[in-house]
């Protein structure tokens, strides 16, 4: 399996992906709306999965990560291109965001090197007024409230 930049033959594909996971090719998080096709990415292919990201001159975001199939390295294997491309750029921090509910997500990037750094209470709720589409309840029966900040260092 490869990573690379996405090419003009991946974009039906990947508005596909991000309109089955994401419900929308858009994003909110701390307050700001997100147009993932309108980010940078990688992709794994053949058609395995998917990050984007926003950088800085010293940080990075990572807006999204998708994997076609999980639990078999495609998100480990993005995170870490993705950390190899930035260090290269003289990047020192990824940052990632998730919800109080993603237990998931919250044990991944963990496992990965990242760690917890704010906690930004009831701004899901915030976030419901520019995308309503976001669901109350989440993982686990878990109420969806809090967005929750995660940083790697890179350098």
């Amino acid at each position: 399996m490869t990573v690379r930049a996405p090419t003009e033959q991946d974009a039906d594909w990947i508005a596909k992906l991000l309109k089955e996971r994401w419900g929308s090719t858009t994003v909110v998080a701390h307050g700001g709306v997100f147009d993932l096709l309108k980010l940078p990415a990688l992709v794994a292919e053949p058609d395995r999965g998917l990050a984007t990201y926003r950088a800085g001159d010293d940080e990075a975001e990572l807006m999204s990560l998708d994997a076609v199939y999980p639990g078999q390295g495609v998100g480990t294997l993005l995170i870490e291109a993705l950390a190899d491309l930035l260090r290269k750029r003289g990047i020192s921090c990824l940052w990632v965001t998730t919800t109080n509910d993603n237990l998931t997500a919250l044990r991944f990037y963990q496992r990965r090197g990242f760690e917890l750094r704010r906690v930004r209470p009831g701004a899901v709720d915030a976030a419901r007024l520019l995308k309503p589409a976001i669901p109350q309840i989440g993982n686990h029966g878990i109420p969806i409230r809090d967005e929750i900040d995660l940083c790697r260092r890179l350098l």
